[in-house]
């Protein structure tokens, strides 16, 4: 695969400055750049290595003014990450095209419905009246319960485990070692004891979503468990029993979400953040890393800390808590002066 600089500027609506005839025929880290390579610049830190980057080209914003002469080809582009985010893309489906067919050894009930340009992988498990839709491709060893529905051109990676009755939509991502529709955590206290409850809901997952490896989405005590349109979950993270999950919710590693909470839209939940159960946390707040949400969370919010609180807030208590050493030391200094003024 080779282009010019020039046809990734027609494709990405950019500029060329420099030899737009230049030939590119891989993508590399700016840092890590080299003959044949494009690289891109999007974060100010990384502006000193265009001066120095052995690429042939570099996408840039369009408002960039270089300080010392670059040596590469500059192509000027409206958004430089988003930009080779869809040149990636183009390389991956060049370098893995989706596959049709039935691999053997595998198993298809009877009364499965596989679309014929779909793909299912050597020892996948297609349980009864499961709904597998077009162009989805079912990688080996994936397990697909009774009942569950796979939307158009969703991809199921090699291991992923999703349970009866559950419903993913088109153009999903799921990774190895997910499992959707596990048991919620529900027990009754009985006689010093716990009785299970059961957990007859499901877990629905809306179009355009990615699910990480090995996350977990419980399946609902009743209803569903939802998780809506353009959702992008991390690997490593706990989604309990009916919770909710809006739409275009990024959500990082290892972050826990406790049952029948509420994520609104928009929302950005750090890694290992914690939210308790039953609350409610408003469309477009962003919670900080290693956060815990005990409460509900206002629309927009920004939290840092455990208990969560404003960001700004806690970066003065923060702040505040470092001084304290000093505080200390001066307040012991005052007592002594204070005692020896007293004992005169």
């Amino acid at each position: 695969m080779e282009f010019t600089a020039n046809q990734i500027a027609a494709l990405a609506n950019g500029i060329v400055e420099g030899n737009g005839e230049v030939k590119l025929n891989t993508i590399a880290k700016i840092e890590e750049g080299h003959p044949g390579a494009i690289s891109f610049l999007a974060n100010p830190k990384y502006t000193h290595y265009i001066y120095s980057t052995g690429s042939s080209a570099v996408l840039v914003s369009r408002d960039f003014v270089p300080e010392h002469p670059v040596a590469a080809t500059l192509i000027r582009v409206d958004d430089p990450y988003a930009t080779v985010a869809r040149l990636l893309t183009m390389v991956q489906e060049l370098m893995n095209p989706r596959r049709a067919g039935i691999e053997e050894p595998c198993h298809i009930d009877t009364t499965a419905t596989v679309a014929p340009d779909a793909f299912v992988g050597a020892f996948a498990y297609i349980g009864k009246n499961v709904r597998i839709g077009a162009r989805a491709q079912i990688y080996p060893q994936a397990y697909i319960g009774d009942g569950v529905e796979i939307g158009e051109d969703t991809i199921i990676y090699a291991g992923v485990k999703i349970y009866h009755s559950c419903k993913v939509g088109n153009r999903c991502i799921i990774h190895s070692g997910a499992v959707i529709g596990a048991d919620g955590f529900g027990f009754a206290p009985v006689d010093g004891g716990f009785e299970k409850i059961p957990q007859i809901g499901n877990v629905t997952i809306d179009d355009d979503v990615e699910i990480g490896a090995n996350t977990t989405i419980d399946r609902a005590m009743m209803g569903s468990t939802r998780i809506s349109k353009g959702v992008k979950l991390d690997n490593l993270i706990q989604i309990a029993h009916n919770c909710s999950v809006g739409e275009s919710t990024a959500m990082a590693a290892q972050a826990g979400v406790a049952g029948s909470a509420k994520i609104g839209a928009h929302c950005m939940i750090g890694g290992q953040v914690g939210i308790g159960g039953h609350i409610t946390v408003g469309d477009g707040a962003q919670i900080a890393a290693q956060s815990g949400t005990p409460k509900n969370v206002a629309p927009g919010a920004r939290l840092f800390g455990s208990p969560a609180m404003d960001f700004d807030e806690y970066g003065k208590q923060t702040m505040t808590i470092r001084r304290l050493p000093r505080l200390y030391a001066r307040v012991e200094e005052l007592e002594k002066k204070l005692k020896e003024a007293t004992d005169k």
